[in-house]
């Protein structure tokens, strides 16, 4: 057990390691920190906390750098984070609201958040199983093309190339979207899978090569509103900061690349409280061993959560990035319930 006075320390050590980049001594403590003490004092607290393994030695100097158990017992103890200033608040809301649709608003959304961190930032896409179909356009293209508009009663839009196998006209198309709608407004993006499949028996045997290209086109756009995806931005803020890894930052850009370990952390993370929550270090499997991940749950629905966060390595900005997370999170799942609140 450290006592106090060592606790802050290990603050103060966590702190300057992450400004300075180089390990900290006990006489710049002494000297910078006004602790009241002598400089042999602080080595004393020093030493209970590297006998905690709380901080460690990187070679043979007087300095100390912080431990993964360090980062976590700081980040658990962090009593105050750096509040963002009202412009970072009048800037995340500007920036958010000019979105054009959802897809837009995410992809602002990974973008704002890796430039306030200067981490790589992921998203997990909400799953839009609970949504509904709003409206199916059909938009001519030529004799043979159509272009299909799915829309979602959660603002979402896909578009796709359909090239049709018989000619159509104005009517024909007219005949199709009126019947689409009828078969499809209304059903949730679960539901469409089975929907679509069944869709060539409801029209005439001339029309049902038409229509099976259609719900294909249709398939395509409800896969691409899986929840197994993330959106990310910012990699070369992780390859700025490679002298932070021991050996190469590279598999970590892979693994974020691949997807599966972020997903599979995402997945185990529990989400009872608005509080960001950190992984640090050994506590995340393989390249992200190096790494912390800081991520917050933001709502993209009624009932449902998804989640918002940043990569990058240990030696991170914990109090800023925890407060960007926290807020951006917040902002995303306001506006997504702002949004909601105009379709009801």
């Amino acid at each position: 057990m450290v006592s106090d006075r060592a606790l802050e320390v290990l603050r103060v050590i966590v702190q300057d390691y992450i400004d300075s980049k180089e390990p900290v001594a006990s006489k710049a403590i002494a000297d910078r920190h006004g602790f009241g003490v002598s400089a042999a004092t602080i080595r004393n607290d020093m030493a209970l906390l590297e006998e905690e393994e709380l901080i460690t030695a990187p070679h043979t100097s007087a300095g100390r750098i912080p431990t993964d158990k360090g980062y976590r017992v700081f980040v658990d103890q962090l009593a105050g984070v750096k509040p963002l200033t009202p412009a970072q608040r009048r800037a995340i809301e500007q920036f958010l609201s000019e979105s054009a649709d959802l897809d837009d608003t995410l992809t602002r959304t990974v973008r704002l958040l890796s430039q306030l961190t200067n981490q790589v930032a992921i998203l997990q896409y909400p799953s839009l199983s609970i949504a509904t179909v709003r409206h199916v356009e059909l938009l001519p293209m030529g004799s043979h093309r159509v272009m299909t508009v799915l829309i979602t009663d959660g603002g979402s839009v896909d578009q796709n190339i359909v090239e049709c196998p018989a000619e159509l006209d104005e009517e024909v198309v007219a005949e199709l979207r009126a019947h689409l709608n009828a078969q499809l407004v209304g059903v949730s993006l679960a539901q469409m899978p089975e929907k679509l499949r069944g869709l060539s028996a409801t029209v005439s045997p001339r029309r049902k090569d038409l229509m099976d290209a259609l719900s294909d086109a249709l398939q395509h756009a409800v896969d691409g509103h899986r929840s197994d995806r993330l959106m990310m931005a910012g990699a070369a803020n992780l390859v700025r900061g490679e002298h932070d890894f021991t050996s190469s930052v590279y598999p970590v850009l892979e693994a974020i690349e691949q997807q599966v370990t972020l997903l599979k952390l995402f997945t185990e993370m529990k989400w009872e409280s608005e509080e960001v929550q950190a992984r640090i270090g050994r506590e995340n499997e393989g390249p992200f061993a190096e790494t912390a991940v800081l991520a917050s749950a933001y709502q993209s629905g009624s009932e449902h959560r998804a989640t918002l966060g940043v990569v990058g390595p240990t030696r991170m900005d914990y109090s800023s990035n925890m407060t960007a997370v926290r807020a951006v999170a917040s902002y995303l799942s306001r506006l997504l319930g702002d949004h909601e609140s105009e379709r009801a």
